[in-house]
Formats: structure tokens, sequence, C-alpha cells
């Protein structure tokens, strides 16, 4: 169905299905950027790499139920259908999937259902708090990836390891895409953007930059000459002790290309420090590249 300028809205996987055979994304260079909706400058940034490089700008809405561990963070999850596509549609962006829960998860009583697992995945941190999150990513994107068949797919780096994932998919799984990292977009005090802060009370969202703050002072730590993973956790995790409202998760120093946390520093390739953060009721993530 045609909407709002140029934007083509399908919710149907047999929709997409008869565009490609009618030929009119022939030999296209198709660029997708995958989103759960609740777009912000973040996402606009990925549509603007992917128009710079494409043929034709595909951007997927679909809050995917398989990866909400918490019944109550799905239900609370923001959809703003009508505003993300008229978003989208400014952006230049021509076509959005927006299938729903059914189109994609059409599941019968009792029958077996595929899932894509990745080995390895539930034994980081990010996993240990949030059970089968990874298993669903897993399967979502590669149902994305096989339905639009896109030849490029652009995530953000705030979201670190489901970059690391989409990396492991596409080359364990063969599939014929290029993964493109865009930069974590920030709000001028350098809070990550992220569709969540919608739900910070006023005092949370003046707290909330010093997730970030803490992953500068590991960073300064690091560049300094400090390498035990212990005391770079430490250095973030007395940043967010000194606020009573923020509980810590996790700090991580990860291996940037798969994930696996690191026991020791100073090899090669380079580390993800990434940290994970209650405050209130909401959950807060972030992370940066160590040269």
């Amino acid at each position: 169905e045609p909407q709002r300028g140029g934007l083509r809205l399908v919710h149907s996987i047999d929709e997409w299905r008869q565009l490609q055979r009618s030929g009119e994304l022939a030999a296209a260079r198709v660029g997708l950027v995958p989103t759960m909706g609740a777009l912000h400058a973040g996402h606009l940034r990925l549509v603007e790499m992917a128009r710079e490089a494409s043929d034709v700008v595909v951007a997927s809405v679909f809050v995917n139920p398989k990866q909400f561990n918490k019944a109550d963070d799905l239900a609370r999850y923001p959809r703003t259908l009508e505003e993300d596509a008229a978003k989208l549609a400014a952006a230049g962006v021509d076509l959005l999937f927006a299938p729903s829960a059914g189109e994609m998860y059409p599941e019968e009583e009792g029958s077996p259902q595929p899932f894509v697992d990745v080995s390895g995945f539930d034994l980081l941190p990010e996993a240990r708090h949030r059970p089968g999150h990874f298993r669903g990513v897993a399967t979502v994107v590669t149902k994305l990836l096989n339905i639009l068949q896109p030849s490029t797919v652009y995530f953000g780096q705030k979201d670190g390891l489901q970059c690391v994932l989409a990396r492991r998919l596409v080359a364990g799984l063969n599939f014929d895409t290029e993964v493109v990292v865009g930069d974590t977009v920030r709000e001028p005090d350098g809070l990550a953007m992220s569709s969540r802060n919608v739900h910070l009370s006023q005092e949370e969202r003046e707290a909330a930059p010093l997730v970030y703050t803490a992953l500068l002072k590991l960073t300064e730590a690091h560049k300094a000459g400090e390498r035990s993973p212990a005391a770079l956790r430490a250095c973030a995790a007395a940043v967010i002790a000194s606020e009573p409202r923020m509980a810590l998760e996790y700090v991580s120093l990860a291996a940037a290309d798969d994930g696996r946390e690191l026991e020791k520093l100073g090899g090669a390739g380079a580390v993800m420090a990434s940290i994970a953060v209650q405050l209130g009721e909401t959950r807060l993530i972030d992370n940066v590249l160590l040269p």
C-alpha cells in the first residue's frame, strides 16, 4: 500500500516476495536498517548511511517478542508506527517492512518451532541477565535477512553484542549480505540514544549520563596504561556507585570480534568495554571500543 511521499508500506512476507518477483528490486543494492520502531536520531543516522550506499533503502519495524525475557518490558516498549513511518519517509526510505507478530511467527499450538542459537552467547554477561534474548535476536535477524535479502544490513554500535551476533550469523550461515556498523549516536550530555530513554523520569534522565562517564573513566585508565581487567572494571563501577539510584549489573571487557570475555588485555584485536545499569524501571546499556 502506498504511503507518505515515496514510502511504501509492506506488511506481509507474501507481498514482499511479489515485489521481488516483479523485478522491481532486480540488481538493486538493497540496504536494510532493522529496527523495533520508536525511532531516534541513531536509527536515522543508519538510514543516512544506507541511503549513501544503496539503490533501495528498506527499514523494518518489528517489536520482536522472542527477544524480550520480561513480559512487562515487552508490554511497555514504545510502539509509534505512524510517527516512525513519517520519519522514515522524510529520511528517504523507499520501503517499510512492518509485519505483525503473527506474520513473523505463525505458531500452531504444539507444533515444533525452529529457532537460531549461536553457541557460546548464553555465557556472556549480557545474556546471563537476559536469558533467551540472544536466541530471539538471532532468530529474528536470520528471518529478516532471509525474507528481505538485502545486500547490506546496518546496525548501531550501541547494541554491541547484537553487532557481533549479526556478523557471526552472516558468516556462519552464508548470507550474501554485508554487515555495516554505525557509531553510537549520543545526546549532547553523552547518554546513548535509545528508545527506552522515554521511560526515564526527569531525575533519572539527569543521572543517566553517568553510564557513559563510567566508560570514559575506564577508557582514560586504559589510555594511561592500566591493563588489569579487574582494575578497569572497578574504575567504571566506582562512578556508578556514586549514584544511589543506579544499580550496576556488570562491566564487561570483551573481544570486539566475537564478544568473548577477556581474562587479560594486551593481545591483538579491539576490546569492547560495555556496561549495563538499572536506573529505576529502566535498564541502560552502553559500550565503547578501546584501541
